[in-house]
């Protein structure tokens, strides 16, 4: 069990969708939504390479629906906004490999459901899978994670909605940000350090100025305050960027993508990865459990564990932490309760979460694969609505 320190510090960063490793993670999950829109029984897993002036594209990918590869990559880049040739990266002249097979059968055949038989759909590899949610901020979201995010995806909405202003961005950028908590609770924010990739041209005051503006729009006012510190491009200048100045790959951000560090995480990585895979469908499924038992008022602060074994449907163990915040007699009946109220196997994950039909439901894996997996309420995994029946399970296990 985690001790509450009386006070302490808690840093977290996020990247923008320019980092190499972003740019990857979005054209895997770019091509996963082209396979499941057509076919959504399709099995995906793409990893892809970027360096300078190249794409790889790889993996196991069997689908129905006809992909252009290349083209789905290239609109990517552009979209986020690597159109410059001169800078060792763009759209246009990035040469793309494609290196593609169908899945291992293997792998399939302990994870497609037996419509004859009505066997259930096994899991698509073992692993422990983790959600976590607290309420302090509203997004029930950590503090420093959530604010490391906002401020990154700001700047690049301001870099994209209004060039002609912003010029001097560039979409490689870096965010963290230091919340000082007190008991337990997210008391001031410290520190915000940003890095920006950034023309030749670019006024160091102009970059200083706009995250400060940025900073103080999207964090609460409350942790706001005048000794803060900031350190905005420390090593001066950053205009060699994106997968010119660093190779990315698919994965590499798994702690970006869910909770900044805090709580626990399971090892695997999300994008690129139809539902069937556990490590993506499962931790959304754990995210999603945490964060209705926080808002049903069942606990301040939820940590959920699942683990699977490949081909198996049933969860091989489920744990819940409330690190001592829970309401109820012990964090056991909340296993129960989690039991009673949540299908968690793969299927069901599936069915509950409609993960297989990302663009009927108004939202896409792309979408996912930058600014974090948690905390934005258009995801189906950050929906409350389990809330009454939770309510009403904790009330009969208590009776």
């Amino acid at each position: 069990m985690s001790k509450i320190h009386a006070e302490h510090v808690f840093t977290s960063e996020s990247v923008s969708e320019g980092h190499p490793d972003k740019v990857c993670d979005q054209i895997s999950d770019a091509i996963l939504d082209a396979c499941l829109k057509d076919d959504p029984e399709s099995r995906v897993a793409c990893e892809t390479l970027t360096t300078t002036d190249l794409i790889v594209i790889s993996g196991e990918i069997t689908t129905e629906s006809r992909v252009n590869w290349e083209k789905i990559a290239r609109d990517v880049v552009r979209d986020i906004g690597y159109v410059d040739g001169s800078i060792g990266f763009s759209c246009d002249t990035c040469k793309v490999m494609i290196c593609i097979h169908r899945q291992s059968p293997d792998i399939s055949q302990g994870v497609t459901e037996d419509e004859g038989t009505f066997a259930e759909q096994g899991a698509g590899d073992q692993g422990m899978m983790f959600g976590f949610a607290t309420n302090e901020t509203a997004e029930l979201m950590p503090a420093p994670i959530i604010f490391s995010h906002k401020i990154i995806q700001e700047l690049a909405r301001l870099r994209k909605s209004q060039p002609e202003v912003y010029s001097y961005l560039r979409p490689d950028s870096k965010s963290q940000v230091s919340v000082r908590y007190k008991n337990g609770k997210p008391f001031r924010v410290e520190t915000i350090v940003i890095s920006h990739q950034h023309t030749p041209d670019m006024k160091h005051q102009d970059l200083a100025d706009l995250v400060k503006n940025v900073a103080e729009q999207v964090i609460p006012a409350e942790f706001m305050h005048e000794e803060i510190k900031y350190y905005i491009n420390p090593t001066g200048k950053f205009e060699i960027g994106g997968p010119h100045g660093d190779t990315g790959l698919t994965g590499r951000k798994i702690i970006v993508d869910t909770y900044g560090g805090v709580g626990s995480h399971g090892g695997g990585a999300f994008s690129g990865k139809d539902p069937s895979k556990v490590d993506r469908s499962a931790a959304y499924m754990c995210r999603y459990i945490a964060k209705n038992i926080v808002a049903a008022g069942l606990a301040d602060k939820c940590e959920i564990q699942t683990a699977y074994a490949i081909g198996v449907a049933d969860p091989i163990s489920i744990n819940v932490d409330t690190y001592r915040t829970g309401k109820l007699a012990d964090d056991g009946m909340l296993e129960k309760i989690v039991r009673e109220v949540f299908d968690l196997q793969p299927a069901g994950i599936i069915r509950t979460l409609k993960l297989k039909e990302p663009t009927a439901h108004d939202w896409s894996y792309r979408g996912t694969a930058a600014y974090g997996h948690f905390g934005r309420e258009h995801f189906p995994w950050e929906q409350t609505d389990k809330i009454e029946q939770l309510q009403a399970a904790a009330a009969k296990f208590q009776r």
